[in-house]
Order: C-alpha cells, then structure tokens, then sequence
C-alpha cells in the first residue's frame, strides 16, 4: 500500500470518528439542554402554586404546555391527580420541604413541594423529548452518511496537496540512475521533517559524489606521481638494452626503481589512511639537504641561518621538502619567487618554504593537508598529504601561512640538542 493511501486512511478514520463524535455530541447537549429546562420551568411552576395555596390567595393557576397537577395528602396519598401515570411513589412524597424537588418518573418529570395543605406537584410528559432526540439522531446520522464520502474526498485532496513534495521526491529517486549523483529536487518547506529528511538525503549524496571525486582524483594522481619515475626507468633500460656495461645506466635504474619502490609504498600508505610511517633514523644535516633540495630547482634560493640537525631519515625528509618545494615553484610560476630557509631555536630545527604567489583561499586553507585538498596551483594536495604524515612521523609539525602575494610553509623537528 502506497504512502499516500495509508495516510489518507488513517486521516479519513480520525475524521470519521471526529465527525461521529461531533454529532454525538451535539444529540446529547440537546438533550440535556431540554432536560434541564423542563427541570428549571417545574421548579418554577411548583414554587409558584405552593405560594398561592399558602396564602389562600382565590383563583388558580395552572402551567400550560403539557404540565399536569397533582395533589397529594402529607401520608402520599393522592387527593387530586390529573394524570395517573405521574403519580409520584409516597415514600418519596414523605421527604418533601418547603423547597421544590426534581422527581425523575418513567416518561416524565416532576417537582414536588410541601405546602399547608398537603404535597403539591407540577410534572411534565418527556415524551416529546424523546421524540425530538430520535428526529435528531436520524437527522445526525443521515448527515454522517452523506458527509463522509465528502469528507473522504476532501481529505485525499489534503493529504495529496500536503504529500505532493514527498511525492514529486520519491518519483525523483526512483527515475534515478546508479551514477546520479546530483541533488534531489524538493519544493516543501526546508525546515518541517520531510524537508530535513530530504537535506539530509542530499547531504549523503553530495558525500558520495566528493567520495567518487576523490577516488578519481587519486587515480589521476598516482598515475602522474607514477609515470616520471617509469619513464626514466624505462629510458635506463633502454639503455642498458643497447650497452649492458654501462655500469652508471644501471646504477641510475636501480635508484629509480627504489625511488619507485618508496612512491608506491607512500601512496598505498596514503590510500589507507596511514597516519604513522615507517622512518629509517639518521643523524641529518637539515640544512644541507634543504640545500641540495633548492638546488634540484635552478632559480630557488636557499638561506642558511643556522646548522641544525636532527634524527631521522633522509630520504623521507628530502621527499617532503621537494613536495613543498615543488608547490612552491607550482603557486609561484617560476622557481625564483621561491625561498628556502633553514634554522634553529628552542632545541627545534625548522624549514619555511616561501613563495610570492597569489595565496591560498581562506576557505580552502584549513583543509589543505588533508588528502584530495586543492591548492590554488591547482594541484590535488596529495603531495602536502604526504608532506603531513613524513612531518608527523619524525615527531614534527608542519603549518602553512598565506595571504595574497606570499605564502609560507614551516616545518618545525626536534633538533638533536632537544632529543633527551
């Protein structure tokens, strides 16, 4: 059964049952309405007669509308009754005072009241009542039969109405391919459940399509981090192929195929979201290498102030310079808008990183070491990813500072005074 349906029939009982109550309702509080009139006029017209037979006033006075007059000696005797069957039992005659009381008969009401003379009592046939109450509930139930197919019709259209954006949702999804991963159209209200729901919906999806970026960004640059070290591998090869001697050709294919080697364990260990990696511990010369790092980029300058070293592996640190170094180069557009400096202070080595680029965007800034991130060189961020984990791996930190026309990445190791 369809949403839409369950929902109208649920909203069409609780109508239903709303409207028979309603007409319920109304039949008793006539009734009681009329009852309690009755009630009212009889006290009324007892109290009235008692006070003219007490004060032996001539003449007499006699309700209208269907009220009979009975007369009753102080034992509950009748001595004047106009109607028989309103006779009121003696024994509750006997509980009479100066003040009227109802008394509830079968098919009539009465008020009775002491008075010098005897127990004078005023009542009133119910039987119109009971008329008027049948007329009624047949009227109310004719009304039920020939309102509920209405009502029934007006809620559907209700429920259609107020289901219409839900329906236009489902019908949106259901058309919907595998590799559709846009939004889903919903013109209700944002703030009410169903709106939420649906935010919330494509709040998901919009996760799976940055998830569906990422894998094919990552794909795009393993194959670019991939395809330098191959290509000089294979040029190596090739010339190996034409002089097996050559000694300095196999030695370069060699590093090249370690180079490799590392590339592919860094972007598997990236891939899996390693935080930690493996590090072979040297003592390093940082300024030295960030030297031979600038200098693997004709144009960028190197400044030394100071000589700090620390534990830890070459290798890996010379990578995470040359990822900053190469945005550097990247955000800059030529290599001499690019600075390294080397130093030391409070028992820490660092390495700032500097261009003159045209900055990093605020909005991308805090999420710029986290993997697929883009910079404003347009890279994937991948390199920076790496860059972070080699950093916190040796026990260090890197931080990025940028506004427009200059941007400056800091890496910050414990230096070997401050090993302990």
């Amino acid at each position: 059964m369809r949403y839409t349906t369950r929902l109208t029939l649920v909203f069409g009982l609780i109508w239903a049952l709303l409207l028979a109550l309603s007409l319920a309702g109304i039949y008793a509080t006539l009734r009681t309405s009329l009852e309690t009139r009755i009630e009212r006029q009889l006290l009324k017209d007892a109290a009235a007669l008692a006070e003219l037979y007490n004060s032996a006033t001539t003449g007499t006075l006699r309700p209208i509308g269907g009220t009979y007059v009975a007369l009753y000696d102080f034992n509950g005797q009748p001595i004047l009754i106009d109607e028989p069957n309103h006779r009121i039992p003696p024994e509750v005659l006997q509980n009479a005072a100066a003040e009227p009381q109802i008394y509830k008969g079968d098919g009539f009401e009465a008020a009775y009241v002491e008075t010098s003379v005897g127990v004078l009592a005023v009542s009133q046939d119910l039987g119109f009542i009971d008329q008027l109450s049948e007329q009624v509930a047949r009227s109310a139930v004719v009304v039920f039969l020939l309102t509920l197919p209405l009502g029934w019709l007006l809620v559907r259209l209700g429920v259609g109405w107020a289901n219409r954006p839900l329906a236009s949702a489902a019908e949106a999804i259901a058309k919907r391919k595998g590799a559709d991963l846009s939004p889903i159209p919903y013109d209700g209200p944002e703030d009410d459940e169903l709106g939420l729901i649906v935010a919330r919906f494509n709040g998901l999806l919009d996760e799976l399509r940055l998830a569906r970026e990422r894998e094919r960004v990552f794909l795009a640059e393993v194959s670019h981090e991939l395809r330098t070290p191959l290509t000089v591998l294979m040029g190596y090869l090739e010339r190996l192929r034409k002089n097996p001697a050559d000694t300095g050709a196999l030695a370069a294919a060699e590093r090249t195929a370690q180079h490799l080697t590392r590339l592919v364990g860094d972007l598997l260990a990236l891939a899996r979201g390693e935080a930690e990696r493996t590090v072979n511990p040297h003592i390093v010369d940082l300024a030295e290498l960030a030297r031979n790092v600038a200098h693997g980029f004709p144009g960028v300058r190197f400044e030394a102030r100071g000589e700090p070293e620390v534990l830890g592996d070459p290798d890996r640190l010379m990578q995470l310079l040359r990822n900053l170094v190469a945005n550097a180069v990247r955000a800059a557009g030529r290599p001499e808008g690019v600075c390294v400096t080397v130093g030391e202070a409070g028992g820490r080595a660092w390495v700032e990183v500097a261009d003159d680029g045209p900055g990093i965007d605020p909005e991308v800034l805090p999420h710029l070491f986290e993997r697929f991130s883009r910079g404003p060189e347009g890279g994937t961020g991948l390199g920076l990813a790496i860059a972070k984990q080699i950093a916190e791996a040796h026990e260090g930190t890197i931080t990025v500072r940028s506004w427009p026309g200059r941007t400056v990445f800091r890496v910050e190791l414990p230096g070997l005074e401050g090993e302990g």
